[in-house]
Order: structure tokens, then sequence, then C-alpha cells
């Protein structure tokens, strides 16, 4: 039974698509070089808003062992007043999935779990240096019936020119720590910590580092980072 707990805390983990890895890439657009910035403290007015089509790819890196773990392919298939529904594709494995969030970008829905009110780690608008956040939520895995109480906090450190494949992006800072308690066993225990990096430009994380811990010990440290993307339907 400890074993089935311990598998579900770490699904619970990776139901979160910070890992988001990639699928088949449709073809994206490159993104243009930043120019030098005198980095404004809020988030541009013309921020882009999110449209039918819209796609991400990332890659994954196992930052222990120095491997590439997966590339991942988000997309927008639905829009509306309060959600966002995309569709990941992770290359080379068949694996697909939908996952729905709410305009801030937390999970809504991941299945199998259900977060209450949301995941908490979404943004919260407008992005400014210095603001922070904090959440407590609850985590319901439908297969099994596992519930989890996750509790924690975001704030905006910085704001960075940062670079991937995919461009050189002017990004915010956001560092966001929360931990995850079994309710059924309160002696398992994940703490996460991200570092990611958000551009409002392109209303999304290009970059995301992730330092899992069970009981204290690291159990993964990863990188995510964004490697292509476009804007809308391709024509």
């Amino acid at each position: 039974m400890l074993r089935g707990v311990r598998a579900g805390a770490v699904a619970l983990v990776l139901a979160t698509p910070a890992f988001a890895e990639e699928g088949s890439s449709p073809a994206a657009k490159t993104a243009a070089p930043a120019a030098p910035a005198t980095t404004p403290e809020t988030a541009p007015a013309d921020m882009q808003q999110p449209a039918l089509g819209d796609r991400w790819t990332y890659a994954v890196k196992d930052e222990i062992s120095g491997a590439l773990k997966s590339t991942r392919t988000d997309m927008i298939t639905d829009v509306s007043k309060d959600e966002i529904t995309v569709r990941y594709e992770t290359a080379g494995t068949g694996s697909s999935g939908n996952i729905i969030y709410d305009r801030s970008w937390d999970i809504v829905r991941a299945d199998p779990f259900k977060y209450a009110p949301n995941d908490g780690t979404g943004i919260q608008r407008p992005l400014t240096l210095g603001a922070q956040w904090k959440f407590a939520i609850d985590v319901v895995n439908s297969a099994n019936g596992m519930t989890f109480k996750r509790g924690g906090s975001s704030k905006v450190v910085g704001r960075e020119s940062v670079t991937t494949k995919a461009g050189t992006f002017d990004a915010f800072v956001i560092e966001t720590d929360f931990t995850g308690k079994n309710v059924q066993d309160p002696t398992l225990v994940n703490q996460t910590s991200w570092r990611t990096w958000f551009d409002p430009a392109i209303d999304h994380w290009v970059k995301r580092s992730i330092v899992q811990r069970q009981r204290g010990h690291v159990v993964s440290r990863d990188t995510v980072e964004l490697t292509q993307y476009g804007r809308g339907k391709k024509e």
C-alpha cells in the first residue's frame, strides 16, 4: 500500500505541466531577439491573448544525470472566458492528453487530478517586481481517491533577459515553493521549488528549473526550456 501512495505522490507532481516536455512540433516561429531594455517594472499593456493553435515546445533536461528526459508540445485547443484547454503530446512516446487551465495559467484539471480552486502554480496579473502571493489548495486523484493538501507561495524576484533555442526573451523571474501532504499518509511530504522565467509578450513561461524533495531529500532536479513556439493556427 505504501508503494502505491508514493507512486501517487510522484504522479501528483508530474501532473503539473511545469514538466512541459514536447511533442511533434508544428512549424513554429523563431522569437526575435529582445532589444536591450530598461526592464520596466510591470508587464507590457499589449500582452498576447491566448488563441486557438498557440503552441509551445519544451525540452526537459535531468540536471542530475545531464540527460534529455523528454520533449513535449502544448497546443491550445479551446479558449473561453474563464478557461484555456491545452492538448499535450510527448515526442516518441505516443503519450498525449488534455490540461485545463484558468486564464492565469493555474491548472484546474489534469486527469486524473482535480485541483480546487486550482493548482497554485500560475501567475497573478499584473506582474510587478516584488509582488508575492500565497495559495492553499486541495488535490484529488480521481483514479484512486487519494487526496493531497498543497500550500505554498510565489514571489516575483526580478526581470532578466533569457536565451533558449526559441530566441531571447525579456522575462519576469518568479520563485515558487510549495509542500504537498498526502491526507491518507501524513508522513509522505513532497516539497517542490520552481524558478520560472515568464515572458508576458508570449503569455507563457520560457524556462523553469524544478527541484523536488521527498521527506527533505532531493529526488529530482530538472530544467525545462522553450525550444520553439507558434502563434495561432498554421496557414
